[in-house]
């Protein structure tokens, strides 16, 4: 009896010494760090009522600042880094290239028909003005005609003039672009002004150039 009872005497895990810290802190301790951090924070000087509103005025002009250099970075990267005044302007050769009663269709790709009567050379707009499909041009019939919708428009043969409409949906002729005479003795074709034969503007000199 005497042997296990020294046993177990030796086994029982030592008490930490007095003043030792224990393992977790006592509910004591962690009251008088909480008053301390309280203490702490009631002898620092407040924020002036003039500097809190300044701050906050700070804050919210850089918000709008970065905000406002956002919305323009995102509407320039919508806009297309090209210079427009260069692209508009087409030169397609001297007046000689181009046969009487002819198209053509060199151009095309741009959106350009040339086309020369008997007395003139312009320039039409490869869109039907339905629904802006691109008609396609058929030298036999004398006709440019729409595959989408069947408009047809008339072609330079005859004494009809060149881009009139005359059968399908279309309600109007075809656009005449801007054509002059270069420095160099070339056509230029300026798609940046266009004429409207319902709104009597191909009497205008620059929409056709005569032969």
């Amino acid at each position: 009896m005497a042997e296990t009872a020294q046993t177990e005497t030796k086994a029982a895990p030592a008490k930490p010494a007095s003043g030792a810290p224990s393992e977790y802190p006592t509910k004591d301790q962690i009251l008088a760090k909480y008053k301390e951090r309280l203490n702490t924070l009631a002898t620092q000087p407040a924020m002036p009522r003039r500097g809190f509103l300044f701050a906050v005025a700070t804050a919210w002009g850089l918000f709008a600042a970065a905000m406002t250099i956002g919305s323009l970075a995102l509407f320039r990267s919508l806009i297309p880094n090209v210079d427009f005044t260069k692209i508009l302007k087409v030169k397609v050769g001297p007046p000689d290239k181009f046969a009487p009663n002819s198209v053509d269709e060199s151009f095309k790709d741009k959106k350009i028909w040339i086309v020369r009567d008997s007395e003139k050379i312009v320039a039409l707009r490869t869109v039907c003005t339905h629904l802006g499909c691109t008609p396609n041009w058929s030298d036999n019939e004398n006709k440019f005609k729409c595959p989408c919708h069947g408009s047809g428009f008339r072609g330079p043969k005859g004494y009809l003039l060149a881009g009139m409409h005359f059968e399908g949906p279309a309600p109007v002729p075809l656009v005449r672009f801007k054509i002059t005479m270069g420095d160099d003795g070339q056509l230029i074709v300026d798609q940046g002004t266009m004429f409207a034969y319902e709104k009597g503007e191909w009497t205008n000199p620059e929409s056709f150039y005569p032969v």
